[in-house]
């Protein structure tokens, strides 16, 4: 017999995941034609499709930096799935680790100019 919770529910072996997933937080800084083509939207309607918690924001040199909170594997899905943001020309795409950071949801900071 299957183990139950307290509902009578059978926890999804599909997931594998009995507990919290892992969290991980990244830095993406994204070079190239990346100002004033919707990047910053773009990358916040990603990252609430996957249900990633985090922030996007242009830099002064041009680039866009995010900071991204989420499961590694949905991560790396979010990473590739940039790249398809139209109207932006994405020149190079530098990804490092960032402390772990909690973020409530997934906002577009404004920067002054």
């Amino acid at each position: 017999m299957e183990d139950q919770d307290e509902g009578g529910r059978v926890p999804s072996r599909k997931s594998g995941r009995h507990s919290a997933p892992e969290q991980k937080t990244i830095q993406i800084r994204i070079s190239g034609k990346v100002q004033r083509v919707g990047m910053r939207n773009c990358i916040r309607s990603l990252a609430g499709r996957l249900n990633i918690r985090g922030e996007v924001m242009n830099l002064p040199d041009g680039s866009v930096l995010t900071i991204a909170t989420s499961d590694p594997i949905l991560l790396e899905k979010f990473i590739s799935m940039i790249y398809a943001c139209p109207r932006a020309v994405i020149r190079d795409i530098d990804i490092s680790d960032h402390p772990l950071t909690h973020f409530a949801d997934f906002q577009v900071r404004r920067t002054e100019s």
